[in-house]
């Protein structure tokens, strides 16, 4: 279970928010641009200042090193880094060609230089890695908005299926309501630095 509580970031200007999130359950988490979804998302992975409590089930984001922290609640950017010339060496192993193909992929993928992949071949891939490391919680910022309908509904597959499997926290930022309804067990909308529940 992730905890927040009394949580201030964005320099003071977004907060202080209260929330919860079940294992296995998929908070949404929509808002206008500029609202601070994205802060709020950082300041969880502990990549921002922030102020308040954040506990993941007994474990405050304190009592271990920041990068064990991140292993365990894995941040998906709506941009995602990529550092080395081709796309297998970015991956801890090499992803299995069942993992691939559930995202549209051939095996060969891993040799493809990244500056031919597109934004949203990126962002399906940039998901295999973070799932690669096993996270306990994914907090991801519009994990399908460079995605045809079809990809969009491969990623909403995978995701679902691993928040299952391993009973995973998941927070998922997206301003399509509708796909909120599909993915989200409950879902809050964000606007003048406040949360506030709403239907999904």
């Amino acid at each position: 279970m992730l905890t927040v509580e009394d949580l201030s970031y964005g320099g003071g200007k977004f907060g202080p928010v209260t929330f919860t999130v079940q294992a296995g359950e998929c908070l949404g988490l929509s808002g206008p641009s500029g609202s601070g979804k994205t802060l709020l998302l950082r300041a969880l992975c502990d990549l921002d200042a922030w102020q308040g409590r954040i506990r993941f089930g007994e474990t405050g984001v304190h009592d271990v090193s920041a990068p064990e922290w991140r292993r365990r609640l894995g941040f998906l950017p709506a941009e995602s880094q990529w550092w080395h010339e081709r796309v297998g060496p970015h991956f801890v192993s090499e992803p299995s060609g069942e993992s691939l193909a559930a995202l549209g992929f051939d095996p060969d993928v891993v040799s493809w230089e990244v500056s031919r992949l597109s934004s949203g071949e990126k962002q399906r891939l940039a998901l295999l890695r973070l799932l690669q490391i096993a996270p306990h919680g994914l907090l991801l910022d519009e994990p399908t908005a460079h995605l045809d309908p079809r990809n969009i509904g491969a990623v909403e597959k995978l995701i679902g299926d691993y928040r299952e499997a391993r009973a995973a926290v998941v927070v998922w930022v997206a301003h399509d309501r509708e796909q909120l309804t599909r993915v989200a067990d409950r879902a809050f909308r964000i606007a003048d630095g406040k949360l506030d529940e709403t239907v999904a």
